[in-house]
């Protein structure tokens, strides 16, 4: 019922920025939270942000400071800026959508690479 395509992932420096946007298309209106998810290699898949309609925002602590998570409901897109990157971000960042009845829907990913 939700389709979700992420974008903006690649290869980046230490210290560098990323932006990666994720857009929700088919039954939009059914979703509340959105968020970011990554898996690193060998890892177990973590949360990263979130964000529900209300406009609060929720982050990992290794997030905190450095990435901003955003949404526009209009165009049924969520965002993550990344800054200040570090090899340890590197991982597959995937993008989720929970709906009012707590379904979770998630995108195919997007690899961030960050070389030290």
């Amino acid at each position: 019922q939700v389709q979700l395509v992420e974008s903006g992932g690649g290869l980046v420096q230490a210290g560098g920025s990323l932006r990666l946007s994720c857009e929700a298309s088919g039954s939009t209106l059914t979703i509340n939270v959105m968020g970011w998810y990554r898996q690193a290699p060998g890892k177990q898949r973590e949360l990263v942000a979130t964000t529900p309609r209300s406009g609060s925002t929720n982050y990992a602590d290794s997030a905190k400071g450095r990435f901003t998570i955003s949404r526009d409901n209009a165009k049924n897109t969520v965002y993550l800026q990344m800054n200040s990157l570090k090899p340890e971000d590197t991982a597959v960042y995937y993008c989720n959508a929970r709906n009012w009845n707590r379904a979770d829907y998630w995108g195919k990913g997007t690899l961030v690479t960050v070389s030290s």
